[in-house]
């Protein structure tokens, strides 16, 4: 059963379009529409910014009874461990978090158990990135700057298992960008690429290991495989590498 964090919140006043809803790939804001439900959509909040957490708090709460926030997180790792005891309906989750970012933190959620559907909020628009997000295992892409007018109809289309993304990148996604032929396997295991981000971000050896909580060997190890099957050869190259692949911000 899902454990109750703050406030419960009722019907709509959304102020966009209803054109949303209908379809598995939203191209537009729309409605939520008043439906009869035996209980709020629980909603996990994760982002490294506590001014941005309260701002999607107040847009939930303005749809009373509609959503509930189960929980909010401030951290990847701290999402992880919320996500499992909350198991909240939908997390949202920013993509550019520190330490874990929001692609492994989609990934560990979605390993532990597929209940949650992931809404990622980002500002990048690449088509790189939104075939990652999705074969990291989230459902939804919505741009930070339609958050404003689409988040709560995003959160309820994920809720009825609809993918939901923002008018400026559904039309790649319709037009069969992920058949377009890359296979979006990357070569590294899971636990090598937590690791990148800490090293790109300047953390030494012992640094991670000690974040991770794993041994330094396997630090290293990690460190060392990374940089093999990468073909990299500096770490000014592998923090290119990981700006260019959104893992961490320049």
């Amino acid at each position: 059963m899902r454990m109750a964090y703050s406030e419960t919140f009722d019907a709509g006043n959304a102020d966009a379009s209803a054109n949303a809803s209908m379809y598995p790939v939203s191209t537009g804001a729309g409605e939520l529409r008043k439906e009869r439900r035996d209980r709020p959509i629980g909603v996990l909040i994760v982002d490294d910014h506590e001014l941005v957490r309260r701002g999607l708090r107040a847009l939930l709460a303005a749809n009373p009874g509609v959503f509930e926030i189960c929980g909010e997180a401030a951290s990847g790792h701290e999402a992880v461990k919320k996500a499992r005891h909350l198991r909240p309906d939908v997390v949202v989750l920013d993509v550019s978090m520190p330490g874990l970012n929001g692609l492994e933190t989609t990934r560990l959620i979605v390993k532990e158990d597929p209940h949650p559907e992931v809404l990622i909020l980002t500002m990048h628009e690449s088509e790189e990135l939104i075939e990652t997000i999705l074969h990291a295992g989230a459902r939804g892409y919505l741009l930070k700057s339609d958050v404003s007018r689409d988040l709560p109809v995003a959160i309820e289309s994920l809720h009825k298992q609809r993918p939901f993304f923002s008018s400026k990148i559904a039309r790649r996604v319709l037009d069969g960008y992920l058949s377009a032929g890359a296979s979006g396997k990357s070569p590294l295991t899971p636990a090598e690429r937590r690791v990148i981000q800490p090293l790109a971000e300047g953390k030494s050896n012992k640094e991670v290991a000690n974040l991770l909580d794993i041994s330094l060997k396997t630090a290293e190890t990690h460190r060392a495989n990374i940089m093999r099957k990468l073909g990299l050869r500096s770490m000014s190259e592998l923090v290119h590498y990981a700006v260019r692949n959104h893992i961490i911000q320049a």
